[in-house]
Parts: C-alpha cells; structure tokens; sequence
C-alpha cells in the first residue's frame, strides 16, 4: 500500500517546479507529481545503474512488443509493433509531425484553451497557428467544455495539422467516442492529418474510460499519429521517453526521417522505465495514485465551491490538473500575480493556454492532501481580503 501522503522534499534537488520561485511560495503550477515513482520502476532502474555502463540505447522488436501488448490489453487496439517509432519526449513528437505534416503557409489547429507548449509549435517549428476554441458551458460553479464543430471546420481548412490533447491538458476532458468521431470526420474530409497527445490517457479518475482516437476505425488510424508515454503516469518525466505509433506506412517512413534529422537520442533510463511501466508491473501502484487523485480532486472541487465564492471549475475525467475560472470574483487584474503576491501560491497562469484562459488557473492537485490545502486554505484567505 503507497502512502500517497507522505511525499520527499524536492526543494533539495533540480526541480524545475520547486526552485523556480522564492522558498516561501508553495507551487502547484508544473505538471509533474510530487509523488516518488512505483516501487517496481525504482527497482528496475536501481539494476539498470548497478550494471554501471549508461550507453546509447535503442529499442528493439521485443520492447515495441510490449508497448503493442499494452494498447490490446487496455483498449483492445491492434497495434503493430512496426508502426512505433520512439522519440525523446511527446512535445519532440508532435513538432517532428509539425514538420512532416506543416509548412509556412500550411498550419495546424489547436483547441483553446490547451496545454502552453501547443502553442509554442509555432515559433518552434515556423509555422502558423490556428485556434477552433473548445465552448465553455458554465453551470452555477461547474464548467465544462465542448466541442465547437463550426470552428473546428473553419481552422482546419487548408491546415496540415489537427494537434489533440485527448485527455485535454488542462480541463481535463476525456472526448466521447462521438465527439472523436466526428473531429475524425472533418480531418479526413479536409485532408487533415491528426496528431493525438494522449500523455494522460492513464491517468483516469473516478472510473472514467478512455479510448485511443486511432483505435476506432481502419481509416482513422491511417490519419492519426498517436503520441503515448509513461511518464505522466508513473511519474518519470524527466527520463525523456516517449512513443508515436504511426499506422500510415508512407506518413511513417517521413517522420522517421524527420526525426533522424534532429538530435534523436532518448535516455537509456527512460527506456528502461517504460517497457516496466508498459509491461503493466506497476498496475497495481497506478490503481492506488488514481483512487488518491480521484480523492485529492473532489477535495479541490469541494473546497473551492464552498469557501471561494465566484470561482467555477471543472470536474476533470482525468489529469492530475484542475482549471479554475476566476473571471466572476473581485479580484481585478491577473489572479496568477494575485495569488502568488498575496496568497504565496504558483499556479499555472491561464492565458498561457489561448486567451480564453484570460483569468483563469491551472492547478496541480497531483501532491500530498496536506499540501493542496495548504494552497487551498492561502487561496481562499488571501480572496477574503481582496
């Protein structure tokens, strides 16, 4: 049983979410958890360290076998072992397709408000952005997001790229199998490649399901590169390894070469990482961080309806992220500088994900409970004296 609670300090070591800001404000900002990772996978890399030769690595057949096995058993998706290509990370992997798929004149499309780095593809890669913002429905002190079909139609004419955050960092949607059917269909019908981030696929609370894009039809598959990695789930995102399955044989030869063509190594340790976290031996500790995520979001959500009047949030089917909207409260101006001048709490500011995020934040309940009310507690003193 994993105590959950009971976290390390990471202020003494290189991370980026606990060092960036003075010793006194607490971040919930990074979407890394501050969980140690699985027994299993420290174990496994324990071996890999003792052996005492950290060299280049690559994948062979037998490695990709596992991370086929795992896409059959979750989701009974028939993958190929020859359709997975490896590549440092999922960002390395949706601006290698970017590449591929994209030119100065030929875009991609996003769906705001979405994870930061989507939008930085542009300046990246030199290509420009389209933006099909998702519809915000507000309920009281609920929101929730759909898809907006109109605007998705009008951003991917003549675009190159569909880029989808499924589940969606930050709102934490899981998109319905009518919803991903019908994002499908526009593509297709314009030509669209679609590239898939389903980083978070395995983190699912309370029950929620997930299904693949690429797993509901033949020809969906050959229109979508799907991008997967451990590291979200087990914790390890900074052993930088990730997979793109890649079912089109001919989009498959391009992005490989794309790929060779810019520095392409991936860490021996991430490697090692995910063929454990792959393989299912850390099933058993993913159970348990999802049940206390499940727990730490209904926390959140409680606490905010009842002690921060104005704010709304949604109800995240997945993700370690909550995505709280603070355009109805008296705090005037940026409530990212707000809480971090007057509450001593770092959160992800919102407008970093399109401007619809304007007043908004992002928070990562993915700490201990103790931690995430002490952010809570600040929060909510700091807006009584707004």
């Amino acid at each position: 049983m994993t105590n959950f609670n009971n976290i390390p300090d990471r202020r003494k070591t290189l991370s980026i979410k606990w060092t960036l800001y003075d010793l006194d404000i607490l971040p919930m900002w990074l979407a890394d958890m501050d969980f140690p990772a699985p027994k299993v996978i420290l174990n496994a890399l324990h071996r890999h360290v003792d052996h005492g030769v950290l060299g280049y690595e690559i994948p062979e057949r037998a490695y990709y076998e596992v991370v086929s096995r795992r896409m059959d058993e979750l989701y009974g998706w028939k993958v190929d072992p020859d359709w997975i290509i490896y590549t440092p990370g999922v960002n390395n992997g949706y601006n290698i397709a970017a590449r591929v798929l994209c030119s100065s004149r030929k875009g991609y499309v996003i769906q705001t408000p979405v994870y930061n780095e989507f939008h930085d593809a542009e300046k990246k890669v030199g290509i420009p952005k389209r933006v099909a913002p998702l519809a915000m429905l507000a309920k009281v002190d609920r929101i929730r997001y759909e898809v907006d079909y109109d605007a998705l139609k009008k951003a991917v004419r003549g675009a190159g790229m569909f880029l989808l955050c499924h589940p969606h960092n930050p709102v934490g949607k899981i998109f319905s199998r009518a919803e991903l059917m019908m994002m499908a269909k526009i593509c297709i019908e314009n030509k669209v490649t679609i590239v898939s981030d389903e980083i978070h696929a395995e983190i699912l609370l309370d029950g929620a399901k997930f299904k693949p894009l690429a797993s509901l039809s033949k020809e969906i598959a050959e229109n979508t590169i799907t991008l997967i990695s451990a590291s979200k789930a087990c914790n390890v995102p900074g052993l930088s390894a990730a997979f793109a399955i890649v079912p089109n044989a001919e989009l498959r030869k391009k992005y490989f070469a794309s790929a060779l063509g810019m520095s392409y190594e991936v860490s021996s340790l991430g490697l090692t990482a995910s063929r454990v976290a792959f393989s299912g031996k850390a099933d058993p500790w993913l159970k348990e961080l999802r049940r206390y995520l499940t727990a730490n979001r209904d926390f959140l959500v409680d606490y905010v309806t009842k002690y921060m009047p104005g704010v709304r949030t949604t109800l995240p089917d997945a993700t370690f992220l909550g995505w709280l909207d603070f355009t109805q409260t008296n705090i005037h101006g940026s409530p990212f500088d707000f809480f971090k001048e007057k509450a001593k709490v770092a959160l992800s500011n919102g407008k970093l994900f399109g401007k619809e995020g304007e007043g908004y934040l992002r928070i990562n309940f993915g700490t201990s409970r103790a931690i995430l009310k002490e952010g809570l507690v600040r929060m909510r003193k700091a807006m009584e004296h707004a």
